[in-house]
């Protein structure tokens, strides 16, 4: 029995992948590591992409995400159209002492612009406001931009809204994937009457009285 009801569980894990993006310094990696480990480390020295897996609960659902933490070399450094190909959900971050950070991510909207992938963009590093170069109102306006979430959080302080960070895109792939999966059947169920009014009128004719 109990084999039995871990099999159901695994079965109905639901598996997001997350692409953390974001201008080198802005706190991809502490913000990763603080959701995946509750703990802060504040110095990293990534060369390369690292991917992490964590299982958590969300509204009570088993959720296994597969987190990218990409690592640019540079301002320029824009991801990868396999990294948004590979992505279920970006979470997109900036630097609120670091104005380039966000025109980063202004760039990488460019990109993005014709996907329906589902984005979460988070502000990082409020908890050093007398170093502030980029306001809440303007990273409000740039998510209502991308019609998507948008949090200021501190990496280096905050446990709860980081965690709330990452919950909040998983809905957004969730939803997304519930709302194709609703197309795709009205589609199926649409074309399946077509043809059985198709099917219908041809039988209709076949009766037909012949001359």
């Amino acid at each position: 029995m109990n084999g039995k009801g871990m099999r159901r569980k695994k079965s109905s894990l639901s598996e997001v992948k997350v692409a953390v993006i974001g201008a080198p310094g802005v706190g991809k990696s502490a913000l990763s590591v603080r959701f995946l480990t509750r703990r802060y480390i504040g110095e990293y020295d990534h060369q390369a992409e690292t991917r992490y897996k964590h299982e958590v609960l969300v509204d009570n659902e088993p959720v296994l995400y597969e987190i990218l933490d990409t690592c640019p070399k540079n301002q320029d450094d824009l991801p990868s159209a396999e990294t948004i190909n590979w992505a279920d959900g970006l979470l997109l971050v900036y630097s609120i002492i670091d104005r380039r950070s966000i025109a980063f991510l202004k760039r990488v909207g460019s990109i993005i612009a014709d996907s329906d992938i589902p984005v979460y963009i988070v502000a990082n590093k409020n908890d050093m406001v007398h170093l502030r170069e980029v306001s809440a109102e303007e990273g409000a306006i740039l998510a209502r931009s991308f019609e998507c979430g948008f949090s200021e959080v501190a990496a280096a302080e905050m446990v709860a809204p980081v965690a709330v960070v990452f919950q909040e895109l998983c809905r957004a792939v969730l939803a997304a994937r519930r709302k194709s999966k609703h197309s795709l059947l009205e589609r199926m169920l649409g074309t399946r009457t077509s043809n059985l009014r198709l099917y219908a009128r041809g039988k209709s004719d076949s009766a037909l009285p012949k001359d």
